[in-house]
């Protein structure tokens, strides 16, 4: 981030902005960042892109964003800390609960992977050492299967967005 964005909230007195602007607060996550400068964008009504050109430009209107950031920075830290507290405990449970309950993603990886090498290898190479002519799966089938199981490891929250944009319901 520039230093020009850190030094106005320093000069604004927003100690919570500038730490997290300088990574010293969720350094490892930029998601904290992103957030606080989404806020600021908001606040100046700007793209967060224009944030930081704006910083140098008109440095009195991006001062106002980060002092009403500043205000509302204890919540943002509050839900990101959340969040992460989420993340653990599902970790958590991945790893403590039954086997049966959390093998489904890399099974799924290893079928998925195997599918597609005997697809595109492995068949090919029987058919010609044998001179056979073994099927070979459906690519289109594969690709469904690949979708389905890509949109329910990803939380289903894909395929929630993929219905919503086509039928407009959430």
């Amino acid at each position: 981030m520039s230093s020009a964005l850190i030094g106005l909230a320093v000069s604004v007195g927003a100690p919570l902005v500038s730490k997290i602007i300088a990574r010293k607060i969720g350094a490892e996550n930029s998601e904290l960042v992103t957030s606080v400068i989404e806020s600021i964008a908001q606040f100046a009504g700007v793209t967060p892109d224009a944030v930081e050109g704006l910083a140098q430009s008109d440095p009195d209107l991006i001062r106002d964003a980060i002092s009403a950031t500043e205000a509302m920075s204890p919540a943002l830290i509050s839900l990101y800390t959340k969040g992460l507290e989420y993340q653990m405990s599902a970790l958590q449970v991945d790893t403590d609960g039954p086997l049966w309950m959390r093998a489904w993603r890399p099974g799924g990886m290893y079928l998925l992977g195997f599918l597609w090498l005997w697809n595109v290898v492995v068949l090919h190479s029987l058919n010609a050492i044998f001179k056979i002519a073994l099927p070979p799966i459906d690519v289109a089938v594969l690709f469904q299967l690949t979708a389905v199981y890509l949109g329910l490891y990803m939380g289903g929250h894909t395929v929630k967005d993929v219905a919503a944009r086509k039928w407009g319901k959430t």
